[in-house]
């Protein structure tokens, strides 16, 4: 099936009207109360419980036998044949309402047929735990698959097989290079069979967009899809029909007469790859498309938010609560000075200075340079925290973007206006089936579930794990921290095992270079400065000796291969140098040690004064700086997971808050007319 081939007519391939088949829940979700009623939201709530489901080693090692036993009479077969059985097979798949790889069922000789194909098109078969993971995908479950198990290949296993009944398949990544290179990566896998796939990547003309995502398979970063649907959602200047908007979601393109055809032609899979990562941690705040319009923050407002925010301290004029927002007390404003002559008048308000003010102090006290953003030629540009690299083109809004270049002493950009906005929440809903991948989804089971209806598989590892975890550090300063860090990365790197030292922030990665330097020790740094090299970087990553210092960016769908020698000299060793608010985060740069039954090493060099730890009580964190040995590390752990579990309860309040605020906008704008 080429690209050229691939219609839409309305009618869901049959595989989609099955047992994953979501789109009644959806629309109850989206166009009747949302699931607001306590019953609805109890229920959800209680089934989260029993949302895990543990495939056994038994199951896997069953499904990869049943699967060599039906490749057994296809290695004979031309490439012709092959094809022909994969479409047969295909076709009884589709018409069935339950998946399962048994012996003589539909989809074990689609797996055999796709293994045939990987062994001619790369030189290997899929091992049993990656033909569970496809089998869990095209159930529209989300699939925990330890790091290094294949999780690329999984991905195209299942999209492969449903793109070939005629869905449209979406693999959602974290960001572009990721789906640039699973798409190249993969590509002769789809070609073989007579698919094909396009990638979407940042700063693509609307008409390559399109052309894109006309492939049976489509590799794309969440965010620029959620961006692609709203630019769908508008015509011109208004936006467009609600009914037009709902021919599109079905996969029809614009009626008769009807201007542009959609970026997206429909919604019908969607394989999330670092599902955890996407559907949670991208899920805080809402996808805004906007345009730039001259500002209502004139500069002479700005820089007097600026410096009177400088003016204001902490505890007698200000306070930063739990949620990292700012609440003014009433000295602030009387402690500000008149605003100059010449702005509006709207901000002689109480309201709207209070509300300028509050943004100044989240310019100058929420987000750091270095850490929530980088200048580069001249810019701010947002550092996307989750991952460490630059979120191009992106900008805060309610003019915290030009208080930032305030701040920093850069000329300010025009202001913005919202178009329109949608979560990642109620986006992702609005798929036929919705599955994903990931590393590490059993700490966000229940959230998936309640949020997206997605249950959890957790698949066991193809080889038992080898890694080994050192015991943790804990230093009272920052440079002697760091100093730890080199002195074990040296260590290391002398015995022979490359290195990956993560951080949390492009400062942290810098200053932690700066402390090799000092030591003459060789290394290389990735963060958003050097986004462009991470290809480069990561190959020569698992060389013998190297040290590879690293924001989030290697943290997730990126693997180190080992050489030979570096096995033998221990595998990778990974210091993680600060505590995530989510133990997911620190588990996936814990994992790049020791995949696929590797050897290696890992452990933590943190320090008592990290942001994780400020929200303890402060007997708590004296009992840190005061313990040593081994108590200390057990208190570490305890206090770790205490300020892990509390700071992960707020990000999940603030993000069901975002998602009921958008509901809120939803109907509204649909009581309106407008919906978006």
């Amino acid at each position: 099936m080429s690209a050229e081939s691939l219609r839409f007519d309305g009618t869901l391939p049959r595989r989609l009207a099955g047992v994953g088949f979501r789109r009644s829940d959806t629309l109850r979700d989206e166009r009747a109360h949302g699931g607001d009623e306590w019953i609805e939201r109890l229920a959800a709530s209680a089934a989260a419980y029993f949302s895990v489901r543990r495939v056994a080693v038994s199951s896997t090692q069953r499904m990869g036998a049943v699967v060599a036993q039906a490749s057994q009479s296809l290695q004979a077969l031309g490439d012709a044949d092959l094809r022909q059985q994969f479409t047969e097979a295909v076709q009884a798949m589709a018409a069935l309402d339950r998946l399962s790889v048994q012996a003589g069922s539909p989809l074990a000789r689609v797996m055999a047929c796709i293994g045939e194909a990987c062994l001619r098109c790369f030189g290997f078969r899929p091992h049993p735990v990656q033909v569970a993971g496809a089998e869990v995908l095209l159930s529209g479950r989300l699939a925990e698959m330890n790091t290094g198990e294949g999780k690329t290949l999984v991905a195209a296993m299942a999209a492969t097989a449903m793109s070939a009944t005629g869905a449209a398949v979406h693999v959602v990544s974290t960001n572009d290079y990721l789906a640039r290179r699973d798409c190249e990566e993969m590509q002769p896998l789809f070609n073989y069979f007579g698919l094909s796939a396009g990638s979407v990547i940042g700063g693509m003309e609307d008409d390559d967009r399109r052309s894109a995502y006309r492939h049976p398979i489509c590799y794309v970063a969440g965010k620029e899809l959620v961006f692609d649907y709203l630019k769908d959602r508008l015509d011109g200047h208004g936006l467009l029909p609600a009914s037009v908007g709902h021919l599109q979601q079905l996969g029809l393109e614009h009626g008769e007469g009807g201007g542009r055809l959609p970026l997206l032609p429909a919604l019908h899979f969607a394989i999330v790859d670092e599902a955890d990562s996407v559907l949670i941690d991208e899920a805080s705040t809402p996808m805004i498309l906007s345009r730039e319009a001259p500002g209502l923050h004139e500069n002479e407002l700005l820089r007097w938010a600026i410096s009177q925010a400088r003016s204001l301290e902490i505890g007698t004029h200000f306070r930063i609560n739990a949620q990292r927002q700012v609440d003014l007390m009433p000295a602030a404003l009387a402690a500000c000075a008149p605003l100059p002559e010449g702005v509006a008048k709207v901000w002689s308000s109480r309201s709207w200075r209070e509300m300028i003010l509050r943004q100044a102090l989240s310019a100058l006290h929420l987000f750091q340079l270095d850490q929530h953003y980088i200048l580069a030629e001249g810019k701010v540009q947002i550092v996307d925290e989750s991952t460490g690299r630059v979120m191009a083109d992106r900008a805060w809004e309610q003019g915290l973007h030009q208080l930032i270049e305030v701040k920093e002493g850069l000329e300010t950009t025009q202001g913005r206006d919202t178009l329109a906005r949608m979560t990642f929440q109620r986006f992702f809903r609005r798929y036929y089936l919705l599955s994903g991948l990931t590393g590490t989804a059993a700490e966000s089971a229940r959230e998936m579930r309640r949020v997206y209806g997605l249950g959890v598989s957790r698949i066991p590892p193809n080889r038992p794990s080898r890694r080994q975890r050192l015991p943790d550090q804990l230093w009272s300063g920052n440079d002697a921290r760091w100093q730890a860090v080199a002195r074990d990365a040296k260590a290391a790197a002398l015995r022979g095992q490359p290195v990956l030292v993560g951080t949390r922030s492009v400062e942290a990665s810098e200053r932690v270079a700066r402390e090799f330097e000092s030591l003459g020790l060789d290394h290389v740094v990735l963060n958003a400065r050097q986004d462009a090299e991470e290809a480069s970087i990561v190959a020569e990553a698992g060389q013998p000796g190297r040290i590879t210092i690293a924001t989030n960016m290697a943290g997730r769908g990126t693997d180190i291969k080992l050489t030979p020698a570096a096995r033998e000299s221990g595998g990778l060793h990974v210091i993680l140098t600060e505590f995530h608010e989510s133990p997911r985060v620190d588990r996936q740069l814990f994992w790049r040690a020791g995949r696929q039954g590797d050897t290696g090493t890992a452990r933590a060099i943190v320090c008592s004064v990290d942001g994780l730890f400020k929200p303890l009580p402060a007997w708590q964190r004296s009992l840190l700086s005061a313990g040593r040995g081994l108590p200390q590390r057990w208190l570490l752990r305890w206090l770790v997971a205490r300020a892990q579990a509390r700071a992960e309860a707020q990000a999940l309040r603030a993000r069901m808050h975002t998602l009921k605020q958008d509901r809120e906008l939803h109907r509204t704008l649909g009581f309106a007319g407008r919906l978006t």
